[in-house]
């Protein structure tokens, strides 16, 4: 059986899509799946275990000069991608006007159909065409976690039930991590490893205040942690630049390719973070993770039923002592359990379980 994911952005979304390929490979062990991705979040799907081939699109590129010569060469070798197969089953995850075309365009095998969303859940978006293309559209709970969503839609569409259990399936190398998260000169000072802080996002809203960063900051050296701060912009690099001033063990990342930088964070011992795409890559490395949030959508995006990682909610934001005391708290479970940058020695990678 053939099986095209449509899952085209964003981080967080593509991350929150993974346990559904891992259910689907554990009802249909036989099954070829292929994902559609944006070319910028390719490089983590192909993390992703069960994968077998990693279609790439450039839509939002594509959109900025639809007739150039240089968008018409990529449209065609990218449809010419797409169409190599034929599918028994086209799965859209996204219920959006460009996953429905994504969806359309795809080749079906003689008795194959397009599966979709039949309408809007809670706090997620969802346009029209995306029921239309479909063949069979899968109604769900208004009120889910998003990795439930596509769980359900999945299991719906292929007929198993969702397992109990749950895995994201995203592997990185161990003992090897980047050297950005090397620094010898703080192993004495620090003998717990690194934690990394994830104070980007897109959303100036989810931001949370810089005095709060550096006070945790300092309460991880104290307490023998060192500081990792990664970055993806010029404005996010300045943040962590600030962010070390003051602390005695703190490293502010090179700016690393997505690849790159989840190995990296798969060397620490955990990740603080607000709700962004690279805490939900924390999350599924199975990693002692904080999620903060201004807003309550925790039951959206947020940790699920993991003692090693919570969502700490507050308006305006959290405090530090209530975040301080999560950490706290994730940190002894997962100490308890063997979790950690310091438990995983084996070379064979990471998997969330």
């Amino acid at each position: 059986m053939k099986i095209l994911i449509v899952k085209l952005s964003s981080l967080g979304d593509v991350v929150h899509a993974m346990p559904a390929v891992q259910d689907i490979r554990r009802a249909l062990p036989e099954a070829q799946i292929d994902w559609v991705v944006e070319r910028s979040f390719a490089p983590l799907v192909q993390r992703c275990e069960g994968v077998n081939r990693v279609i790439a699109c450039e839509l939002r590129r594509w959109r900025q000069s639809p007739f150039s010569s240089q968008t018409r060469q990529a449209w065609r070798s990218f449809k010419a991608e797409l169409q190599r197969e034929r599918y028994d089953a086209v799965i859209d995850l996204q219920g959006l006007t460009k996953s429905a075309f994504i969806s359309w365009l795809a080749r079906l095998a003689p008795q194959g159909n397009r599966y979709g969303l039949a309408h809007q859940t809670d706090g997620s978006s969802f346009e029209a065409p995306a029921r239309w293309v479909a063949h069979v559209a899968v109604t769900l709970e208004p009120h889910c976690h998003a990795v439930a969503r596509s769980r359900t839609v999945c299991a719906q569409a292929l007929g198993y039930a969702v397992p109990a259990s749950m895995s994201f399936g995203l592997l990185a190398p161990v003992n090897t991590g980047q050297t950005a998260t090397v620094n010898i000169a703080f192993e004495a000072a620090c003998p717990n490893g690194w934690v990394a802080l994830v104070h980007g996002t897109s959303r100036a809203d989810k931001q949370w205040p810089l005095e709060h960063w550096r006070s945790l900051g300092q309460r991880l050296n104290a307490s023998g942690y060192a500081v990792a701060l990664p970055h993806g912009s010029d404005p996010e690099q300045k943040t962590a630049q600030q962010i070390a001033q003051g602390l005695a063990c703190a490293v502010v990342w090179p700016r690393l390719a997505l690849d790159a930088l989840t190995d990296a964070l798969a060397t620490c011992a955990g990740v603080v973070g607000v709700d962004s795409g690279l805490s939900h890559i924390a999350v599924a490395l199975d990693l002692p993770h904080v999620q903060l949030y201004n807003f309550d959508t925790a039951w959206r995006t947020g940790p699920l039923n993991r003692v090693h990682q919570r969502s700490v909610f507050a308006q305006p934001s959290p405090t530090v002592d209530a975040v301080w005391q999560a950490w706290l708290a994730v940190a002894a479970s997962a100490g308890a359990t063997g979790r950690g940058s310091a438990a995983r020695s084996a070379p064979t990678g990471v998997m969330a379980l």
